[in-house]
């Protein structure tokens, strides 16, 4: 997400005061006010869609959509019911998350216990980059060292559940592996660069 050649329209960033990986991922609340100040930023900024770089800010998508009047998407997990309708009855999705210790059920925005029981989660906490982003500053992406934890927890995900079909990833890092992890796991993947894409393809 902070991969300008990630997207192929203009993009416009703001820093979420007092927010660091270790606080948004076990979901401070105090950073709420913060989130929507900095959405507000962006629109005066002259954003016409809002977005953020971690998809545990899914927890501030509802304030942060009612406070802006553009098309607000802060995290993949959004895409989650879509994907479970587009899978017959006994496959699986899988969540690629930063740390599946904080990705808890209420962020899966799941009500029905069926598509609930669709759904596996798994996560890279203890790698290289799990650490490296927990330090301040973090230290420039080593995107090899990330390819290897993703494609790994895929793997481990798929030896447990062989019925997986499609995989999405809640970390907003992630998308620049996801063409590896395509070719390695010959699966569809989807995640926050996708739904980015998408809002900004709806707008005038």
């Amino acid at each position: 997400m902070l991969n300008p050649a990630s997207f192929d329209f203009p993009v416009v960033y703001e820093t979420v005061e007092g927010a660091w990986v270790e606080n948004v991922v076990r979901g401070d609340p105090s950073l709420e006010p913060a989130f929507i100040a900095a959405a507000r930023r962006l629109l005066e900024r002259g954003a016409v869609a809002i977005s953020s770089t971690c998809g545990f800010s899914i927890r501030h998508q509802a304030a942060v959509a009612a406070a802006v009047n553009v098309p607000v998407g802060m995290s993949s997990l959004l895409l989650l019911p879509a994907l479970l309708r587009q899978l017959p009855p006994l496959a699986k999705l899988a969540v690629l998350t930063y740390d599946s210790n904080f990705c808890s059920e209420d962020l899966l925005g799941l009500d029905d216990p069926d598509q609930r029981a669709s759904v596996v989660i798994g996560g890279i906490e203890g790698g290289k980059f799990w650490h490296d982003e927990l330090k301040r500053p973090a230290p420039p992406t080593d995107v090899a060292a990330m390819e290897v934890d993703v494609a790994n927890c895929v793997a481990r995900l798929r030896d447990a559940h062989p019925q997986i079909a499609v995989i999405l990833f809640e970390c907003a890092a992630f998308p620049i592996v996801a063409p590896a992890i395509r070719r390695v796991a010959r699966l569809p993947v989807y995640d926050v660069v996708g739904l980015c894409r998408q809002m900004m393809a709806s707008v005038p």
